[in-house]
């Protein structure tokens, strides 16, 4: 069975390629080996060399969670905790439908 592969759009891919470099940068920075950082996220070394290079077939909460123990600030400046920032984006959410559906048939307004 042929698999066919998956497209992302070039914003995607800019973006998973920018947080590759900024994890890279971070790493170096803090003078840690592939192997260190790999190693205390839980991942081998190529799977860290893959996120490095903006690979989008990684699993996001691993190239998220190589940016955090890098040190790249992630959504807000401060790391110390996203509560606050999860509460707005919840309060915002709580303004919005529960579901969005497709409307069952079309309103003829021509008249």
């Amino acid at each position: 069975m042929l698999r066919t592969p998956r497209t992302h759009s070039r914003l995607t891919e800019e973006a998973l390629l920018l947080l590759g470099k900024q994890i890279k940068l971070a790493r170096k920075r803090r003078r840690m080996s592939e192997h260190d950082l790999a190693a205390r996220v839980g991942i081998a070394r190529s799977t860290l060399q893959l996120i490095e290079k903006g690979s989008p077939s990684v699993a996001i909460g691993l190239a998220l969670e190589a940016a955090t123990l890098a040190g790249v600030d992630l959504f807000v400046p401060e790391t110390t905790t996203l509560v606050p920032e999860i509460e707005r984006t919840d309060d915002k959410l709580a303004l919005m439908p529960r579901s969005i559906r497709k409307p069952r048939y079309e309103v003829d307004d021509d008249f």
